[in-house]
């Protein structure tokens, strides 16, 4: 089992411990002895809440390489969970954000219960979504993936289940008599692992999304940010006026970068070829004033009030967009790509 243990930070993954869970999966590649892997928090309150952004902020104050070096391997630990040729199984609990869906949903087996809260928050401090989220996002139903992306919204167990970003709800009180049904488990064939969790599975609620499916679907399939506002404050629902006023909120590059993202990610060969083009985006953003500005009124001040810059959406050009996702030249991300 792979355990994640920083629960005084909600488990935010740091370097420490990606190289730890990457070298132990290598070691467990050829174990005849492993049958399949679980991947758990030793915390109720959380799966994993991210990665380390205090280090992210410290490093674009700083201007000293180590979040592309922390991203690089942390995208390199998301690709190898995701081509893991035995079986993983991710218990995703409590807090499941950014590096956290990272490590969870790209997994073969991803578990959610309900105590699950699950979100790409990146949008909010000047940064777009990562770890091959725009790939799980672009992949959604409809337009839900857009929703979350530029609303930084969270969600519940069932509606990762219907965005695709999770496969069963098993109760927090099955927990550990699942893990240790799996833990006798001598093969690694699928078929005995989905056997084992559906002995403790349960059928996901209704979802909160499925309410709102057509009105997020009509507004959010505009190729720009501004159009996707104007409809959603055209349909003019509580939820509609709510996500305006979400969106409105966050930072503007973020914005029009993820969007372009997402778009381009839905028509990529693999999640590594999505992750590579958001390894260009978060390293350019990383040299921007929106990313101290979002992470300082975060977590930092925590004043949640931000100063963007550009402020406003009709600022970004769209040569301003096309110069993020310019190739890295020799500082690209290199990951074999399938």
């Amino acid at each position: 089992m792979l355990a994640l243990d920083r629960p005084e930070r909600l488990n935010a993954l740091d370097l420490s411990m990606i190289r730890t869970m990457s070298a132990q999966l290598d070691a467990w590649r050829e174990d005849a002895r492993v049958a399949c892997i679980l991947l758990r928090s030793t915390t109720p309150r959380a799966f994993c809440a991210g990665g380390d952004i205090r280090l992210v902020h410290a490093s674009s104050l700083a201007n000293d390489g180590e979040s592309p070096r922390f991203w690089t391997e942390q995208y390199r630990l998301d690709v190898q969970l995701a081509r893991y040729p035995k079986p993983v199984i991710a218990f995703m609990n409590g807090i499941t954000m950014g590096g956290g869906v990272g490590l969870g949903s790209h997994v073969r087996f991803r578990i959610v219960d309900e105590t699950t809260t699950l979100a790409m928050p990146e949008v909010g401090i000047g940064l777009i979504p990562d770890v091959g989220g725009t790939w799980l996002l672009s992949r959604g139903p409809g337009e839900c993936g857009t929703y979350l992306a530029l609303s930084g919204a969270s969600i519940g167990a069932a509606d990762a289940i219907s965005l695709g970003l999770a496969d069963y709800v098993v109760p927090v009180a099955s927990h550990d008599a699942l893990a240790a049904a799996l833990g006798s488990v001598t093969s690694s064939d699928d078929a005995a692992i989905v056997a084992c969790i559906n002995r403790f599975a349960v059928s996901p609620p209704p979802t909160r999304l499925s309410e709102h499916r057509e009105p997020i679907d009509r507004a959010f399939a505009h190729d720009s940010v501004e159009a996707i506002l104007a409809a959603l404050r055209a349909e003019d629902s509580a939820f509609t006026r709510e996500a305006a006023a979400t969106i409105g909120s966050r930072s503007p590059m973020s914005l029009k970068l993820t969007l372009r993202a997402l778009r381009e990610a839905r028509t990529t060969s693999s999640v590594e070829a999505a992750i590579v083009i958001e390894y260009r985006l978060m390293c350019r953003r990383l040299h921007d004033a929106d990313v101290c500005e979002g992470i300082r009124a975060a977590v930092i001040d925590k004043d949640r009030r931000p100063t963007w810059s550009p402020a406003v959406l009709e600022a970004i050009s769209d040569g301003d967009i096309e110069a993020y996702f310019r190739t890295l030249g020799s500082h690209e991300l290199e990951l074999p790509l399938h």
